[in-house]
């Protein structure tokens, strides 16, 4: 791939994940993740969440003093029920935070880590040319540390 167009491939693609928002492009990529490889998980946590709603309905409805033995009974199953999705909703916050370390560490290798690759693999090819001279002295110092040499008077002299 020529050197313009991977720069310009690299330069679309770093503008255009800032121009959507990495925090956009985390949830929509977590609902994929989610949607293919947690989907029990959530089913789970879906369940939970209504067999609790209907455990405390009823905890409501019936008279802690009246009917002490099956209140207490649905309290300790509305307790329990919340430790256990409690415990659900913590192993999925931490599979969303690694999940969120993952995708931030893949957004920087292709923007960023790209950038050095590029910088790199095109080390001493020349992005641009100056007349000879042109700079003076600093001709030198600006084709530091990778451009090709100078070539002789009466040619271009690369500068990158």
């Amino acid at each position: 791939m020529s050197l313009i167009i991977s720069i310009f491939s690299l330069v679309f693609l770093t503008e255009l994940i800032s121009w959507i928002g990495k925090s956009v492009l985390l949830e929509f990529a977590w609902g994929l993740y989610c949607r293919m490889f947690m989907s029990v998980q959530y089913t789970r946590q879906r369940q939970f969440k209504a067999e609790l709603l209907v455990t405390k309905k009823e905890l409501l409805q019936t008279s802690a003093q009246d009917q002490f033995a099956k209140w207490a009974k649905l309290r300790r199953s509305v307790d329990k029920g919340l430790a256990e999705l409690e415990k659900l909703n913590g192993e999925l916050a931490t599979t969303k935070t690694a999940f969120s370390t993952k995708f931030s560490s893949l957004v920087w290798i292709l923007t960023t880590g790209l950038q050095f690759a590029i910088g790199w693999w095109y080390r001493k090819s020349a992005v641009f040319y100056l007349p000879p001279n042109w700079f003076g002295p600093l001709t030198w110092t600006l084709a530091l540390p990778f451009a090709p040499p100078a070539l002789e008077y009466g040619r271009w002299r690369a500068v990158g």
